[in-house]
C-alpha cells in the first residue's frame, strides 16, 4: 500500500467515525433541518423534482441541488434521519479528500494529511457534516473552484480551468449567485495583487462560460419558465438581496461576529496556533509570504471579510474559509507531530461523546424537534381532523407526522406574520388559521408550546380541551367536534 493510499484510508475511516456515527439517532431539528427534509419529502411525493415545495406550495428559499441529494437519499434509504444526514456526511469525507489532495499538490503529502486531519476535527466542520443543511455541499463546490483555479494558475495544465467553471455552476445550483461571485472576487483580487492580467486570457473564458451556463443556469431557466417573475423576485430579491442588506437577526450584526465564530468553529486547533506563533515571535523568524501563502491568506480573509460586510450573519457562512486556514495551520504545526497526535485522539473521543451524550438526547428531548409530538398525533389523528399549533411552530411535526399543522394565532397577529414582499415575514410559509375561525364541527388537536402555557386559560376554554400528553416542551390537547 502506498503512502497516499494509507493517508486516504485513514481519512476515510476518520470520516466514517466522526460524520456517520449516531446519524440515525439524531432527530430532525427545527427550524432549518425540518424545512429541507419536508421540502424534499413533498417533492418526492409529488414526483416534481424541479420545483421545491413545502406545505403544498412552491418554495424558493434555496436552489435545487441539496434537495436532489435528499431525494436521492430518501429513495435509497427511506425517509428517515440517516438518509437526511447521509450526503452532508459524504460531502464531509469528500472535503477531507479534496483538502488532502490540494495541500499535497502544492506542498507535500505530510502537509496534506495534517491539513485534512485538522479540518476534519475542527468543531464547525464536524458539526456541519452531521447537519441537514446546504453548507457542506457548498463547501466542496465553492472551494473546488479555488482549488482548480490555483492548480491551473501555477501549472501548464490550463484545462483545470474548465473544472473551475463546472464547480462554480454546481455551487450556484447549491446556494445561488454567491457560488460565482465570491470565488470570482477572490480570484480577481489575487490576480490584481500579482499583476498577472495576462492569465485572464488563459482561463478558457468562452468555453468555460458555456460550461457554467449549462451547469449552473439550466435549472434557473426552467424555473423562470415555470414560475416567472415570482421566482426571480422571491429567490433573488428576498433570499439574496434582502439577506445582504437587511439583517434577519439584528443583534448578531456586530463587527466581531465572525472573529468569535472562528475561535468556536476552529476549536481546538485555534488554541494550539498561538503557541507556535509565540515561538516564531521569540526567534524573530516568520514564514515567508510566498505566492501560495498569499493565495491561501486571501482565500481565508476574503471569505470572512465578505460575510462580515453582509447585514445577515449566520454561523455557517464562513465555513469555506476553514480549508485554507487548515492548510496554513498545518504548515505552522508541521514539526509538532506530538501535539497533532494528542489533539487528534482527544478530538475523536470528544466528538463521539458529544454525539452520544449530547447531540442525540438534547435534539430529541431538548425542545429542538417535534418528533415526540408527531408520535402522539400519529396515534390519535384521523383523516378530516384539524391539527393546530400555538406558540413555537415546528415544521418537524409536519415532517414526522405526515399531517398538515396550522399555525394558530389571533387574526390581527396573522396579518402581521403573513408573508410580505421584501420582508423576512416572507419565510412564514406555513398555513395559518385564526382563533376566531376554529370550526366547531371538527375534532381538533392542539400542540401548545411551553411559552403559551401561562396563557392557555386566557386563549382557550379549558373545560373544552382534554390533555392527551405533556411532553415538557409541548402539550397536546384534544377538543371533540360539537
Amino acid at each position: 500500500m502506498t503512502t497516499t493510499q494509507r493517508h486516504l484510508l485513514l481519512l476515510f475511516a476518520l470520516g466514517l467515525v466522526l460524520f456517520f456515527i449516531g446519524n440515525s439517532s439524531i432527530v430532525i431539528t427545527d427550524p432549518v433541518e425540518s424545512n429541507y427534509t419536508l421540502t424534499a419529502s413533498e417533492m418526492l411525493a409529488s414526483g416534481d423534482y424541479m420545483s421545491p415545495r413545502i406545505y403544498g406550495n412552491y418554495w424558493y428559499d434555496k436552489p435545487i441541488f441539496f434537495y436532489w441529494e435528499l431525494i436521492g437519499a430518501f429513495k435509497v434509504f427511506g425517509i428517515n434521519e440517516f438518509a437526511a444526514r447521509f450526503f452532508p456526511a459524504v460531502f464531509g469525507i469528500i472535503g477531507l479528500f479534496m483538502t488532502y489532495g490540494f495541500a499535497r499538490k502544492i506542498y507535500d503529502a505530510k502537509t496534506g494529511l495534517i491539513s485534512a486531519l485538522i479540518l476534519g476535527t475542527s468543531f464547525e466542520y464536524w458539526l456541519i457534516s452531521k447537519t441537514v443543511i446546504t453548507d457542506l455541499t457548498l463547501f466542496v463546490f465553492f472551494n473546488a473552484v479555488l482549488v482548480f483555479f490555483y492548480l491551473a494558475y501555477r501549472s501548464q495544465n490550463k484545462n483545470y480551468y474548465y473544472l473551475c467553471y463546472l464547480f462554480s455552476g454546481l455551487a450556484v445550483l447549491t446556494k445561488g449567485p454567491i457560488g460565482l461571485l465570491l470565488p470570482g472576487f477572490i480570484v480577481t483580487v489575487f490576480i490584481c495583487l500579482r499583476r498577472d492580467f495576462g492569465e485572464v486570457k488563459r482561463m478558457k473564458p468562452v468555453l468555460g462560460t458555456l460550461i457554467f451556463i449549462l451547469v449552473g443556469g439550466s435549472w434557473y431557466y426552467v424555473m423562470y419558465q415555470l414560475h416567472g417573475k415570482e421566482f426571480i423576485d422571491t429567490f433573488l430579491g428576498i433570499h439574496n438581496v434582502l439577506r445582504a442588506t437587511v439583517s434577519e437577526h439584528p443583534r448578531w450584526d456586530v463587527w466581531y461576529y465572525y472573529t468569535g465564530i472562528f475561535f468556536l468553529g476552529f476549536f481546538p486547533w485555534c488554541f494550539s496556533l498561538p503557541m507556535v506563533i509565540a515561538k516564531y515571535w521569540k526567534k524573530r523568524q516568520w514564514p515567508v509570504i510566498d505566492q501560495t501563502t498569499l493565495f491561501l491568506l486571501l482565500w481565508a480573509l476574503l471569505v470572512n471579510g465578505f460575510y462580515q460586510c453582509m447585514a445577515t450573519k449566520y454561523t455557517t457562512y464562513t465555513l469555506p474559509g476553514l480549508l485554507p486556514i487548515a492548510i496554513l495551520a498545518a504548515r505552522l504545526l508541521y514539526n509538532h507531530e506530538k501535539l497533532i497526535k494528542r489533539l487528534m485522539v482527544f478530538n475523536v473521543f470528544f466528538y463521539i461523546a458529544l454525539t452520544i451524550f449530547v447531540a442525540i438526547p438534547v435534539c430529541r428531548d431538548g425542545g429542538y424537534s417535534g418528533k415526540n409530538t408527531a408520535a402522539v398525533l400519529q396515534s390519535h389523528v384521523k383523516p378530516g381532523d384539524l391539527v393546530v399549533s400555538n406558540g413555537d411552530y415546528k415544521t418537524s411535526v409536519v415532517f414526522y407526522s405526515r399531517t398538515m399543522v396550522y399555525n394558530l394565532e389571533h387574526a390581527a397577529t396573522i396579518e402581521e406574520d403573513k408573508p410580505k414582499a421584501m420582508s423576512w415575514s416572507s419565510k412564514n410559509v406555513m398555513p395559518f388559521i385564526a382563533f376566531e375561525e376554529l370550526p366547531a364541527d371538527k375534532d381538533i388537536y392542539l400542540v401548545l408550546n411551553e411559552r403559551r402555557y401561562d396563557s392557555f386559560s386566557k386563549d382557550f376554554n379549558p373545560a373544552e380541551w382534554q390533555l392527551l400528553e405533556d411532553l415538557g416542551k409541548a402539550r397536546v390537547y384534544y377538543r371533540p367536534a360539537k
